[in-house]
């Protein structure tokens, strides 16, 4: 049995995202959040949570919590967010704000 979370529009950018998704993929779910409690990119923040409520998700469906490892995690590329800045001589450049969809499934060993 698989459960799974997911968060979109995180803000943050997919290449960024995926830096700190790749760590996690196949550990167990105490070394996986081990692994972001302690880690310094700000990627980990928005995964810890999406594993946590991935956890919820299993524990809502009756599974055993200690057997879950995480099967696969992947981040998906969410819309761009376009603005300006102005720069002189009348010129302005173009600022990509970039969001992600971050996903992560769990399963039982």
């Amino acid at each position: 049995m698989t459960y799974q979370a997911s968060h979109r529009f995180a803000r943050i950018s997919p290449r960024k995202a995926r830096l700190i998704v790749d760590l996690v993929r196949g550990q167990g779910i105490e070394e996986a959040m081990a692994t972001l409690e302690f880690s310094k990119r700000r990627g980990a923040y928005y995964l810890r949570n999406v594993l946590k409520s991935a956890i919820a998700n299993a524990e809502e469906k009756d599974a055993n919590v200690a057997s879950l490892f995480v099967e696969s995690t992947w981040v998906d590329e969410g819309p761009t967010i376009k603005r300006f800045q102005p720069k002189d001589r009348g010129r302005a450049h173009p600022i990509r704000k970039r969001t992600s969809h971050i996903h992560v499934r769990l399963s039982e060993r």
